[in-house]
């Protein structure tokens, strides 16, 4: 699909007009420079001299910011610890320019916190705080009230799990079924664990790897994921169902239709936030007034570009736009 610059500015200036809520896991992301010239003596392992150290929004807070980078006003919704790092998390959720009003402080639970050491700009080791439980009703019940107050404004909302505890089976079900009755399209970033849950959104996107182990079996052929995605839309009663495939792209299913859509990559860094952004994009797209034909190819563009980066970095509108015109 191409975009004509009138089509492509009409949606981008839909986006700014909309408003999308992002629930889910929050994490921070530090990345810790370096460089390696040698093997330690102590152990086979690499020794990584310290160039610097820098900190991104990570998870659910990392959706958000990426919808913010394409101009969409979001509110983040999600829980930190009672600590340094969730205050540093919420401060720069602030700083990104979107709202933090319903980041809930639980003091059971320490901040999620992914911390990658990087060198010569590959992975060296990653190192997760976190706890993954179930967060307390107590506290499931403030997100449910700011929820209640905030979606009758809301253009979509975005379930992004990383089985980390605040997605509970309880808070997606009251979640999707007040989505359905305000007529708001939620789209749902999905982990293992709650895979079953999440009957009756909007978008679904799981990566090829999370829908096999889904539905329990290999897809190794176009034919194979189309039989198991059609089942599965049907299944979950889904509107939308979208499996991304790393370097073949991404398959799109919507009514009885299937859709290969070929990868824009041309150069791959770094995966991580992909998925983010993919999401992100579809639903602020959808949310600005896209068709989903648009929205995935807006989706697939914006993952081009992240990919060919270091860390997990927001997309911005600029250059989204430039990728969708082949500039």
């Amino acid at each position: 699909m191409r975009f004509s610059e009138e089509r492509l500015a009409l949606l981008l200036d839909g986006i700014e007009r909309s408003r999308t809520l992002v629930v889910g896991d929050l994490m921070l992301d530090r990345y810790v420079w370096g460089s390696v010239e040698r093997i330690s003596p102590e152990a086979p392992v690499p020794v990584v001299s310290l160039k610097g150290e820098s900190a991104n929004l990570g998870g659910a807070a990392n959706v958000a910011a990426n919808v913010a980078s394409l101009g969409g006003k979001v509110a983040l919704v999600g829980v930190v610890g009672d600590d340094s790092e969730g205050t540093f998390l919420t401060d720069l959720v602030r700083k990104s320019g979107f709202a933090a009003e319903g980041v809930v402080r639980d003091p059971s639970r320490p901040t999620s916190v992914k911390t990658r050491v990087i060198a010569q700009n590959q992975h060296v080791v990653r190192i997760d705080r976190e706890l993954t439980g179930a967060i307390p009703h107590s506290v499931e019940e403030q997100l449910v009230d700011y929820l209640a107050a905030a979606l009758p404004d809301a253009n979509a909302v975005i379930l992004e799990d990383y089985n980390k505890g605040v997605l509970t089976s309880h808070l997606i079900e009251r979640i999707i079924k007040e989505c359905r009755a305000l007529k708001v399209p939620v789209g749902v970033d999905p982990k293992k664990e709650n895979f079953w849950a999440y009957r009756g959104a909007t978008l679904f996107k799981p990566n090829l790897r999370e829908f096999e182990v889904g539905v329990g079996r290999s897809l190794r052929t176009n034919d194979e994921l189309a039989i198991a995605g059609r089942q599965f839309l049907t299944d979950m009663d889904l509107s939308y169902l979208l499996v991304t495939r790393g370097e073949q792209g991404m398959a799109l299913f919507y009514g009885d239709k299937v859709e290969f859509i070929p990868t824009r990559a041309h150069s791959v860094h770094d995966v991580s936030g992909a998925g983010d952004t993919v999401i992100a994009t579809m639903m602020a797209a959808l949310a600005g007034g896209a068709s989903i034909q648009e929205a995935a190819v807006m989706a697939n563009n914006a993952a081009s570009i992240v990919i060919a980066q270091i860390g997990a970095v927001p997309v911005d509108a600029a250059e989204l736009r430039r990728v969708c015109l082949g500039r």
